[in-house]
């Protein structure tokens, strides 16, 4: 049982769930057959997954046509047929184990002992489910997040007795498909992503409920003061109120009594107009930044810390996975073991032995792997180590948390690694930025490139949620860095792919070259927050595009695609997502290959003389001219081209 081995997938399932999947799976260029008990049912999942798909072909976010990924996909109500010749089973039926069981029976009988059985479950244990077959070391969990077509995240469950071969061909599956697969290696309830979300809405709801603080002042802190997407409140109404009622229902855990009042008063969420917010008759989730006040966040953070800790302790999960998992889940800003780093272990500890001790709740019981890292003075960043270790030195290329980096055939590859927020950037993200260009060495490299993570965007901008309680003297700090990769020794392009936007645009200005693929697209939006660009983009725009140009960007906040900014001029070159990777190839190889002095010279030389009288920038070019012609590289030159050969330039 392994990746080779699965050619054919079934999904039994044409609902919300298991028409993405069944999209996702034919996107990953696998035959698939999508299979439900009504022809109806399979109809309109069909026809949701053709809509989908016509859509990401518009919008030239897939590499083959629409009509090519559908000519994969089968549908049938048949579930024999559907199982028939497939290699991968992922069932996607409603929460109700008794149907599952009955499934899975079925699955034993039409399948083969090798076919994988996955379920998409998201509440159900997997052991229990895998009690309806005899050979459960097949089954496991492949828990999806909706909708799986936007969602990266897959959590890849281990059963009691599902077998490490079934797991990892489980997880080499998922990452073939496009999606991002951490393990769970324990049948934990709520696996990783709603056992960490469960005390992101728990918690609030009893402080309101106890009169302790408001529904705004909490979604307001959580949002504008600690960086979240949404506050819990205006995420249980997204949900469903009454989801998160059950989950703590069938856990055997207190409910809060405001919760449990909205579910008797049907008052559900969005889905019945009325929840925590109103949304008939009100303005839905109308919280602000003003409503912010004195709302105890560390008291749920804290929560959510021990929960992770009781993950990693139990060997359930990794940091890394906990991370992976909230970042891509829930969109949370940052990892809530690196969060737990930043503010101290010790500290999160002294809150929860607090409230233990006041309440007599067990659900302010620390974890004792979190008790045993503060006894051994793994207490976060500040002491070195906490759930990572932070003894990277400086040009330590794995040491980056927001930053993939990689450094081959002296090619500096640079990624933005947080594709949840498409890559927006942050404060620490702007410091890992500036630490690598200032601290590489430069002798190693002959040209750099910056990317983004995720097929969404390059960069879509600032973090606005990071930024929203900065103090305005703290935001001085952007500009410096794309400084220091505008005046980095090398060359550095940026490879553009998806939203281009604000800072991300202002950081694209600092490279030296941008290529893109033609559904990009590009702007300045500040405007519209009545704001101003601030990492430079209003002078870069202004030298790279010229006044007229550069002010219908900054003034009217609009989006230009690709095609317009090649021809204004904004980007070099623009090209098919098909021909993107070979362009970049080809001007990075022409870059790597040239002349390192020379390229340096040429760099400042041009960076700089844009600041400088025609008069002054003509000598720095005559100087620089002067300084190359004495240099080993200027004589392999001459030579290769008199001996019809490419030079092999030595930065000498």
């Amino acid at each position: 049982m392994s990746l080779d081995s699965i050619d054919r997938v079934a999904v039994l399932g044409a609902g919300n769930m298991g028409h993405g999947i069944t999209e996702v799976t034919a996107m990953g260029g696998y035959e698939v057959t999508m299979r439900d008990i009504e022809e109806d049912l399979v109809a309109d999942g069909y026809q949701d997954i053709e809509w989908s798909l016509r859509k990401l072909e518009e919008k030239e976010l897939i590499e083959e046509s629409a009509d090519d990924v559908l000519d994969r996909i089968e549908t049938t109500t048949d579930l024999e047929e559907a199982v028939r010749d497939a290699d991968l089973v992922i069932e996607a039926a409603p929460e109700d184990l008794e149907l599952k069981h009955d499934i899975f029976s079925d699955l034993e009988e039409y399948t083969t002992g090798d076919t994988l059985l996955a379920t998409n479950t998201s509440s159900l244990p997997i052991t229990d489910i895998a009690e309806a077959v005899d050979t459960p070391e097949r089954v496991l969990g492949l828990h999806f997040f909706n909708p799986p077509v936007k969602m990266d995240l897959v959590e890849v469950i281990y059963g009691e007795e599902t077998g490490d071969e079934a797991a990892e061909a489980g997880y080499e599956w998922v990452e073939s498909v496009g999606k991002t697969p951490i393990y769970v290696r324990k049948d934990v309830r709520g696996f990783v992503v709603n056992t960490i979300v469960g005390p992101f809405n728990d918690e609030p709801a009893w402080m309101v409920s106890n009169d302790e603080t408001t529904i705004r002042e909490a979604d307001a802190t959580m949002v504008h003061e600690r960086g979240y997407p949404m506050g819990p409140f205006e995420l249980s109404d997204l949900t469903g109120i009454d989801v998160g009622y059950h989950v703590r229902k069938e856990g055997g855990r207190p409910i809060p009594p405001i919760t449990e009042e909205k579910v008797e008063n049907e008052e559900l969420g969005q889905k019945t107009g009325k929840g925590f917010y109103d949304y008939e008759d009100g303005d839905g989730a109308d919280y602000g930044p003003d409503d912010v006040d004195d709302f105890d966040w560390l008291r749920v953070e804290a929560r959510m810390i021990n929960r992770a800790a009781f993950l990693v302790g139990e060997d359930v999960a990794t940091p890394e996975e906990v991370d992976t998992g909230v970042q891509l889940g829930l969109g949370f800003p940052e990892g809530i073991c690196r969060r737990a780093d930043k503010i101290g272990l010790d500290e999160v500890l002294e809150k929860l032995e607090t409230l233990h001790a006041g309440t007599g709740s067990d659900r302010f019981e620390p974890h004792p792997y979190l008790e045993r890292l503060v006894e051994e003075g793994k207490t976060g960043e500040d002491a070195g180590e906490g759930f990572y270790e932070y003894d990277g030195d400086d040009g330590d290329l794995d040491a980056y948390h927001n930053l993939n980096v990689t450094l081959e055939d002296e090619v500096l590859q640079v990624e933005l690694d947080r594709p949840s927020r498409m890559n927006a950037l942050n404060g620490e993200l702007l410091e890992e930025l500036d630490d690598l260009f200032s601290s590489v060495d430069v002798d190693e490299v002959r040209c750099a490139t910056i990317e983004g993570a995720g097929d969404r965007a390059f960069c879509a901008g600032a973090d606005v949620t990071d930024f929203s309680s900065a103090e305005p003297t703290d935001l001085m700090d952007v500009t410096p860095t794309f400084e220091t990769i505008n005046d980095f020794d090398r060359p550095v392009v940026a490879k553009i792919d998806g939203f281009c936007l604000g800072g991300g645009l202002e950081l694209a200005l600092a490279c030296d070259l941008r290529l893109a693929t033609e559904r990009s697209e590009f702007g300045s939006p500040e405007i519209n927050l009545g704001l101003i660009p601030g990492g430079g983009g209003t002078q870069r725009l202004v030298r790279v595009l010229g006044e007229t140009r550069a002010k219908e960007l900054v003034f009217r906040g609009e989006h230009i695609d690709a095609e317009r900014a090649e021809e204004w001029g904004l980007i070099n070159r623009a090209v098919s997502r098909e021909e993107f990777d070979d362009l970049v190839e080809e001007w990075v190889d022409d870059l790597a290959g040239g002349p390192p002095i020379g390229l340096k010279v040429a760099k400042k030389v041009m960076n700089e003389g844009q600041d400088a009288s025609m008069e002054a920038a003509l000598a720095m070019e005559s100087q620089g001219f002067g300084l190359l012609s004495s240099t080993e590289d200027v004589m392999e030159g001459a030579m290769a081209f008199a001996e019809d050969r490419e030079p092999e330039f030595e930065g000498k």
